[in-house]
């Protein structure tokens, strides 16, 4: 099992969703976060002044997933989040040791 964690940004969220319903991915957790990467933040005018925003909101998708089928999951959230400009974000891929269902106690790949 493989855990694949997604920074993206907000506004690409339904359609990364809706790329990995079309996959069968078999569910996801998200959480809205805020951080920067080589970007560093974005220089902003307001009322003729100039403000930066250091952190960027983003937001940060989590599945866990049989091994098999990593690589569709990741290429089906990098078709959806892409833009092409910096800022798109970053998939990391992160192996899992074990995982239960609580209801049944199921454990290993079947809890998934």
């Amino acid at each position: 099992m493989k855990k694949i964690e997604a920074i993206i940004r907000p506004e690409k969220l339904n359609t990364v969703r809706k790329a990995l319903e079309e996959v069968g991915s078999p569910g996801l957790m998200i959480n809205e976060i805020e951080g920067y990467g080589k970007q560093k933040g974005l220089t902003r005018l307001w009322r003729g002044k100039e403000y930066k925003l250091e952190l960027l909101p983003k937001v940060k998708i989590e599945i866990v997933v049989h091994d098999s089928d990593v690589e569709k999951i990741m290429n089906a959230i990098a078709e959806s989040a892409a833009t092409g400009n910096i800022g798109d974000g970053k998939i990391f891929v992160s192996p899992i040791d074990d995982a239960m269902r609580i209801r049944t106690r199921e454990r290993g790949d079947i809890a998934i």
